[in-house]
């Protein structure tokens, strides 16, 4: 395929050798990046020492992300990176972008909430890559990036011309990232995957669910955005493994055997009790726990008025606080509930001591009175409430995105504190936004250029 002609991008990268602040004005050699390393002064200051708040978003500053992802294992992941302060540059097809875009979405002319939860502090370009310009110019940005990541259906980065082999030639110290449903080597690595078969596959669901039910899916998407969260710290890995050694990596990782990672206690709860799959336990924890343990209803008897008690049997005092909490102090010492053991053979008796008590009391009044007593409680928060909760806000863990063409909506962001405040968010990009730029910062590509590839519909914006 033919190159780009050399008049597209400007003049002046530079010729010397670049200082650790400015490496990331060109690709970076194995002796730069050690130079990084070494200029990275001991008594460094912490977040909080340089910038008291809303520090977070200057982590990854100058580390350029080039993301190939749809849908969410892959975009939860970039997301993640940029909002630690990395310049992700997501790659769309010009006519409809991420597919993520049209799913639920209110209007056929704007994007879908889902796609702003997962697109936010990323900017994005419309590369054609049917067009052979279109996949010189992803070459000429992965020569550029420090991280490639996609997510495409297995084989289909290859057939495009984008495999590891193919980037690794161009820029051998790229940190080269696949997301797949299946590993190579699995018996479905051909296979296409989503959250919910990764979680039906990698054995979540025969684990969720009540007990003499069939397997549940769990709401929360471990296998999307759990698989994300893995790639994204394996990639900050291997990125300060490449700072001391300017050696690239290739890194795979399935959805499947993501979510295996995530139920490790069911596992050992199968070799702990003689081999036999872990059961369903509904709200309680895999076996079952030790009572009092799960959701008891509270005051309102809607769908969600419950509160979650969990008495540890490494703890014995928690059921003697419990038992004072629900005024049953002359159960203390009773040797029908004594022992965990005990609890375990009147399961369902403990179950109704407490069940008595929460019936009378709302949620949050249980929750707050149980929790008081140091023992391990909480309401049942559905979304609604949690929305309503002011202080999400205040403490920006949820935070109000003003978006160009939908207006203003709330997105919860990243809840880890830098100094006193979590990295700031900024809302998703529209298709194309931000072509024009991202070829004028990574390639040094001219307007006159860029001007042809737009009338050439390589690009759009």
């Amino acid at each position: 395929m033919p190159c780009l002609p050399p008049s597209s991008f400007r003049a002046g990268r530079p010729t010397s050798s670049p200082s650790a602040a400015s490496c990331w004005a060109c690709r970076p050699t194995r002796s730069c990046y050690a130079r990084q390393a070494s200029q990275i002064p001991t008594n460094a200051p912490t977040p909080s020492q340089e910038r008291p708040a809303m520090s977070g978003e200057n982590c990854l500053a100058g580390l350029k992300i080039l993301d190939l992802t749809q849908f969410e294992a892959g975009p939860s992941c970039t997301e993640a990176l940029g909002w630690l302060g990395a310049d992700v540059v997501k790659v769309e097809n010009p006519g409809a972008g991420d597919p993520g875009r049209h799913i639920g979405r209110t209007a056929a002319d704007t994007d879908a909430l889902y796609f702003l939860q997962y697109n936010s502090n990323k900017r994005s370009a419309a590369i054609n890559l049917k067009d052979p310009r279109g996949l010189e110019i992803v070459k000429g940005l992965a020569k550029r990036a420090d991280v490639m990541i996609e997510n495409f259906a297995p084989g289909a980065i290859e057939r495009l011309g984008l495999g590891y082999e193919v980037i690794k030639a161009i820029n051998p110290a790229i940190i080269y990232c696949q997301i797949k449903g299946f590993g190579a080597g699995s018996p479905y690595e051909k296979n296409l995957a989503f959250d919910m078969i990764a979680q039906a596959a990698g054995g979540v669901m025969s684990i969720t669910g009540p007990e003499d039910g069939p397997p549940c899916k769990p709401g929360a998407t471990i296998g999307d955005t759990g698989t994300g969260m893995l790639m994204a710290v394996s990639i900050l890995g291997a990125y300060v493994r490449r700072l001391r050694t300017g050696q690239g990596e290739h890194l795979q990782l399935a959805m499947q055997d993501s979510v295996l990672h995530y139920i490790r206690n069911a596992f050992a709860y199968m070799e702990r009790t003689g081999g036999k799959p872990a059961p369903r336990a509904g709200a309680k924890t895999v076996g079952g726990g030790h009572p009092p343990i799960g959701i008891y209803p509270c005051k309102g008897g809607g769908p969600n008025d419950y509160v979650y008690i969990y008495t540890s049997a490494a703890n014995p005092e928690h059921w003697t606080r419990l038992l004072k909490v629900i005024g049953r102090e002359d159960l203390i010492g009773d040797e029908r509930y004594s022992t965990p053991a005990t609890r375990v053979e009147r399961r369902a008796e403990v179950d109704e001591l407490v069940s008595s008590w929460t019936r009378q009391h709302d949620k949050h009044t249980a929750a707050k009175l149980v929790g008081s007593a140091t023992i391990p409680s909480g309401a049942v928060l559905d979304t609604r409430e949690i929305a309503d909760d002011k202080t999400f806000q205040q403490r920006k863990i949820r935070q109000t995105m003003a978006h160009p063409a939908i207006g203003n909506y709330v997105m919860s962001g990243w809840p880890v504190r830098f100094g006193n405040a979590p990295p700031a968010v900024g809302p998703a990009p529209l298709l194309g936004q931000h072509s024009s730029d991202v070829l004028a910062d990574w390639l040094e590509m001219d307007a006159d250029a860029i001007g042809k590839l737009k009338t050439g519909k390589v690009i759009a914006e």
